[in-house]
């Protein structure tokens, strides 16, 4: 290219991108016309007075030259009064709101186009200005701080991307806007938004699970159904700034921007899938999904927000998808002061999408400084499929999977399948699949062909990627889930947790399965750690509390719910489990005091339900609990066999033994029937053991008894149970020396116990079904042992 073509010169250089047009364009291509052609015609107005050079408008954005960083700087302050002053008047659906950033350098001029340092710079600027903002570079506020009639507000000192250095910014403060609190004044957060993909590229247009660990088997199988019930309070949990890690993450919600609202699982998708990601990064603390889905996608407090969390930094992003084209915006923010970190924005063809979350998780680490081995850059790599259906099935399977639901895991399973039949070669989607089956047939379908599902899909997954961390992880869920190999579940878990040193779920997992083989200090110790990685989940708050009520810690189990009460204070889960803590203590006074403000949830069947029924089962006053129970004894599910037990036990307490056996029989009756597919479920045949012996049928209860005992052989957790129940059924049929002997086992070890509480001496001095123990020396003796 000969010099007559190309030629240097100092220049200041301005960006301008309507806010919010992409959005608007998907919603209403008409408006969003009429609106960029207003917005065009404003700017061209103003423009000629600054003496300014429009060099070419790029979508919805122009990129400008002036001779001086004054006169770019007096336009940019023309045009955002200009606007201001017009959107006054308009609604809120025919505002127009640019973002503007100036820098003044060195630029080329060549073919028509103006290219360098001073382009690239003042593009990396535009999206650090936010709605109706301008940010300039710091050569430009030197030159123009005395000349014009506004003050600076200092942004932090920003890397821009592909720029060498970091830069320092500035904010002109415009003299109609709002003036900023004064806590804000140092350094100030851009609205929404990011930064382009490229310099002056612009294309347009363009996934524990909650567990459902059921512990015990009345009242608490069912808890995370409804896992945001009861208002979140504005109280923050207490924790200091100096123990919060800097290179510590949280992923909000991404906000769904494509017009048509079904999409939202593939916002939801990626979102997860940059999570799991970052999940994977040694050097990082990364929260788990499920604290951070109670946040809206960009909250107003994101200091409030990183100290709930226990996090440094906060990753916001949203996610446009119209036909085969993908736009996503991401953006980091240190949460205690609000400062911009960095932000990207990526266009996309659906079938170049796989590579995106790597990118985004690569590059967060690289912003806070977090050394990544040679695994883990394997690791975000790692592309699972090049077949673009395929993965958008897979996402819309992940967003389903975190549901709560019978329903939606099955969803789940069908959106697997369909992405495994579209890519076969798909490893990912296939260990996916073989989650979503185990989870299920631990929870819901105990059937020989459920597991036959999980294990073809795990055999799979498997061969095709063996070393694949999400089949291996699959595996472990089968083991566990499925075929009750704590130990080799347990091994698995340990060896994937230096692969996965921010996933909580796995952590959760561990401390489960060790109570499950009585390790129940680690039990303990793991589940804190996984409290650590999502603070904000109420499964794991619940699941904590039982542990600590499990090991007789009643103590520390009322701490940690009265922590969460602070967090989610109407909570009916949360104020059973602290009733139940009560109970076993002997408080009932303290018990009954929390019951009277509290409506159990039977619509959930929580634990607020068995702690009613308990109560009045050591106050041995039924009645109340009685008439509470009655209203939803009609239409009862398949699965409500619980509800009709506990109400058969208060009606034969209150000496209604007649409408007591019809109850226990419809108990019964569900039972059986359920158990004819599943013969091996033992959160059905330990249910089915009271129902018989509720009838008196003795030898039906004995002979089921024995069964259970046979499936809670390996389980620590269960061999507990069984004892507590063993205990309840042998004093019923007076057979003393039994009752006593499992009761002492019972009495001996951390136990959960039927009701949600183990046996304790204050509960055997109440609890109507020992009464036939009362006079024997042995049990008087149980029940002041300390």
């Amino acid at each position: 290219m000969s010099d007559a073509t190309e030629h240097r010169k100092l220049a200041a250089i301005m960006f301008t991108d309507m806010v919010g047009y992409s959005a608007l364009s998907q919603r209403d291509d008409k408006l969003a016309l009429e609106l960029l052609e207003e917005h065009r015609r404003l700017l061209r107005e103003i423009f000629p007075r600054f003496r300014a050079t429009e060099i070419k408008t790029i979508g919805d954005a122009f990129l400008v030259e002036f001779n001086s960083a004054l006169e770019a700087a007096q336009c940019a302050i023309e045009i955002q009064r200009a606007l201001a002053k017009r959107n006054a008047d308009a609604p809120a659906d025919r505002q127009i709101e640019l973002k503007i950033g100036i820098h003044i350098g060195d630029v080329v001029h060549r073919g028509g186009d103006v290219y360098g340092d001073g382009v690239n710079i003042a593009s990396r600027i535009e999206p650090l200005a936010g709605a109706g903002g301008i940010c300039v570079s710091m050569d430009v506020e030197r030159q123009i701080r005395n000349a014009v009639e506004t003050r600076f507000e200092k942004l932090a000192s920003t890397e821009l991307k592909n720029i060498s250095v970091p830069m320092e910014l500035f904010r002109i403060v415009l003299p109609w806007e709002r003036q900023a609190p004064a806590a804000a004044k140092s350094e100030i957060r851009p609205r929404r938004g990011g930064a382009k993909s490229e310099t002056i590229k612009w294309i347009a247009g363009a996934l524990v699970l909650l567990l459902l660990i059921g512990i015990g088997w009345w009242g608490t199988t069912l808890s995370r159904k409804n896992p945001a019930a009861g208002n979140e309070s504005r109280n923050r949990i207490t924790e200091r700034p100096e123990n919060i890690p800097e290179k510590s993450i949280a992923v909000l919600p991404f906000e769904n921007l494509s017009s048509d609202k079904e999409n939202a699982y593939f916002a939801e998708g990626i979102q997860d899938e940059i999570l799991t990601r970052l999940s994977k990064i040694g050097a990082l603390k990364v929260i788990s999904r499920t604290s951070t889905q109670k946040y809206k996608s960009a909250p107003d407090n994101l200091r409030e927000v990183g100290r709930q969390l226990g996090v440094a930094n906060l990753l916001e992003g949203s996610v446009q998808k119209a036909g085969n084209a993908v736009h996503i915006n991401v953006q980091l923010i240190k949460a205690a002061s609000d400062v911009h970190l960095w932000a990207e924005s990526y266009d996309r063809e659906l079938q170049n999408i796989f590579g995106v979350e790597g990118e985004v998780a690569g590059a967060i680490a690289e912003q806070l400084k977090a050394q990544l081995t040679g695994s883990e850059k394997q690791e975000l790599a790692a592309k699972p499929t090049n077949n673009a259906d395929a993965y958008d099935a897979y996402l819309r399977g992940s967003a389903q999977h975190w549901q709560t639901t019978e329903a939606s895991q099955n969803a789940a399973v069908h959106s697997f399948e369909e992405a495994v039949r579209l890519d076969p070669q798909f490893a990912g989607a296939w260990a996916a699949l073989s989650r979503s089956h185990s989870l299920i047939f631990f929870h819901y379908d105990k059937t020989p062909s459920r597991r036959a599902s999980a294990e073809k899909a795990l055999n799979e997954a498997l061969r095709l990627q063996p070393d694949l961390t999400e089949a291996q992880l699959a595996r472990g869920y089968f083991q566990y889930w499925v075929e009750h190999d704590y130990q080799g579940a347990l091994a698995l878990m340990q060896q994937l947790r230096p692969s996965l040193p921010n996933n909580a779920e796995i952590l959760q997992i561990i401390a489960f399965i060790s109570a499950r083989l009585g390790k129940w200090e680690d039990s303990v110790d793991s589940i804190n750690k996984s409290l650590a990685l999502n603070p904000r989940d109420l499964f794991t708050r619940i699941q904590t509390s039982q542990i600590l009520i499990a090991t007789r810690d009643f103590a520390g189990a009322i701490q940690v719910l009265d922590n969460a009460l602070q967090i989610w204070p109407n909570n009916t889960d949360l104020l059973g489990h602290k009733v139940f803590a009560l109970q076993a203590s002997g408080r009932l006074d303290d018990a009954q005091s929390v019951l009277k403000n509290m409506a159990p949830n039977f619509d959930q069947f929580d634990s607020s339900v068995t702690a009613l029924w308990a109560q009045a089962r050591l106050r041995r006053s039924p009645e109340a609990a009685i008439n509470a129970f009655e209203p939803h004894m009609q239409n009862l599910k398949r699965e409500d066999f619980p509800t009709l037990l506990l109400f058969a036990d208060l009606l034969e307490l209150a000496g209604r033994k007649a409408e007591s056996q019809n109850v226990f029989a419809q108990a019964r009756d569900k039972l059986e029937a359920e158990l004819v597919s599943q013969p091996n479920n033992a959160e059905m045949i330990g249910p089915l053991v009271y129902a018989y012996a509720g009838l008196g049928q003795r030898d039906a209860a004995e002979k089921a008894l024995d069964k259970f005992k046979a499936l809670a052989s390996n389980d620590a957790r269960t061999t507990g149970t069984f004892y507590d129940l063993s205990a309840r059924i042998m004093a019923r049929f007076g057979n003393k020396d039994e009752a006593i002997s499992s009761l002492e086992k019972a009495l001996s070890k951390p136990c959960d116990g039927i009701t949600g509480m183990p046996p304790t001496p204050e509960l055997l001095r109440l609890d109507p079904d020992y009464d036939s123990l009362r006079a024997d020396a042995r049990f008087q003796k149980l029940c002041h042992e300390k």
